[in-house]
């Protein structure tokens, strides 16, 4: 049993160093997963948004105030605040070893407190590959002035 552990680590190990060298198939999974994560925040899976979130996350937001993991997730599951589905354009992604830097445009639309709201922001979202999982580790928003 502990040989096939053995095994099962280094073949896991070695598919996270294919999955870095493979840049376009490692695109296109970031590509997604971050479409789900969207997805799942506007549902409000908090499953799925917490399964996103790597060690030593933080947010920054378009004040520049900053807030850890737990803080992102309980502002995004409150129950005064309903984001409509929305989609990202512009959509860019680059990868730097074990780093990728999503980046993108969104208009949001939702309503906090039963208070419609409309934004439109520049992003990145920061991934980093930890135990052969990408996860983001850092989100900075940027309101556009309209």
């Amino acid at each position: 049993m502990k040989n096939l552990i053995t095994v099962f680590l280094i073949f896991a190990g070695a598919m996270a160093c294919v999955a870095a060298g493979d840049a376009d198939g490692v695109k296109t999974l970031l590509k997604k997963q971050a479409a789900d994560w969207d997805a799942a925040i506007c549902r409000k899976d908090k499953a799925a948004i917490e399964a996103n979130i790597g060690e030593g996350f933080r947010h920054i937001d378009p004040h520049g105030e900053l807030s850890d993991g737990a803080t992102f997730l309980s502002d995004l599951l409150s129950p005064d605040l309903t984001i409509d589905p929305y989609t990202v354009e512009d959509l860019e992604v680059r990868i730097c070893g074990e780093i990728a830097l999503l980046s993108g445009t969104t208009r949001m639309t939702g309503a906090y407190k039963g208070k419609p709201f409309k934004s439109h922001y520049r992003y990145v979202d920061i991934y980093h590959l930890q135990k052969g999982r990408w996860v983001v580790i850092n989100i900075q928003i940027t309101r556009f002035r309209e």
